[in-house]
């Protein structure tokens, strides 16, 4: 995986990585009980060696990466030995902060940087992919602490429900609303619609980037391009 990911592609495995990670968590409804989780987790640990693969050219953020992975394995490890339920918000916030380390690394790499090609194309879809997988880790706390927040949600261990938060998470950024899992609290309420506002302001971002970059000069693209020391 060393020698294959690079500057050029490295954003392509990483979007097949969040997609794998969404496609796996769909399994839960043909999956045996108590399978689910470690092949989750699995998928989990997949998606986090290729982002930190693929974010190994910033520095700046892939230090810290590394630590966020080791403990969350660590609280993996435990909650699964242990059965210690408290485990189960630290593999969460392990993951969010994570997703959000990778997305700001990203961004960092794509927008308002550099020339277009494809490999920052892809990397705009896996800053997409964040931003709804991050929502979803939100919406997986807000049930930990009030099970009752979503209608269509049945109170569950977060690795049962996150195919359903995430499939509501997507819905919700792209504003399609289909109205079978709704928010019921005013929390839950607030941070669905601040996912409404961000995927939308997204888009505008994305599109102003795309625009700038493309009409950039090359030895202006030379000047913003990151270094590896950075």
């Amino acid at each position: 995986m060393q020698q294959k990911i690079n500057q050029q592609n490295n954003f392509f495995y990483m979007t097949f990585a969040l997609v794998g990670l969404l496609v796996s968590s769909s399994l839960v409804e043909v999956m045996p009980q108590g399978i689910l989780e470690y092949v989750l987790e699995t998928f989990t640990v997949i998606t986090f060696i290729v982002c930190l693969r693929s974010l190994r050219f910033d520095r700046r953020w892939y230090h810290f990466m590394v630590m966020l992975v080791v403990s969350w394995f660590i609280a993996t490890l435990v909650r699964n030995v242990l059965d210690i339920k408290v485990m189960d918000l630290l593999m969460l916030s392990f993951m969010f902060a994570f997703f959000w380390g990778t997305f700001s690394s990203v961004a960092r790499q794509i927008l308002f940087v550099g020339h277009v090609d494809r490999n920052k194309i892809i990397g705009s879809i896996a800053l997409f992919l964040l931003l709804g997988l991050m929502w979803s880790l939100i919406y997986l706390f807000i049930l930990e602490f009030s099970p009752h927040s979503f209608t269509g949600v049945e109170p569950a261990a977060w690795g049962d429900n996150f195919s359903q938060m995430a499939y509501f998470s997507f819905v919700t950024l792209t504003t399609l609303g289909y109205g079978d899992i709704s928010p019921v609290t005013p929390f839950a309420q607030v941070a669905v619609y601040m996912e409404a506002i961000v995927g939308v302001f997204y888009m505008a971002i994305v599109v102003a980037s795309l625009v700038s970059a493309g009409q950039a000069r090359p030895e202006d693209s030379e000047q913003l391009k990151p270094t590896e020391d950075e």
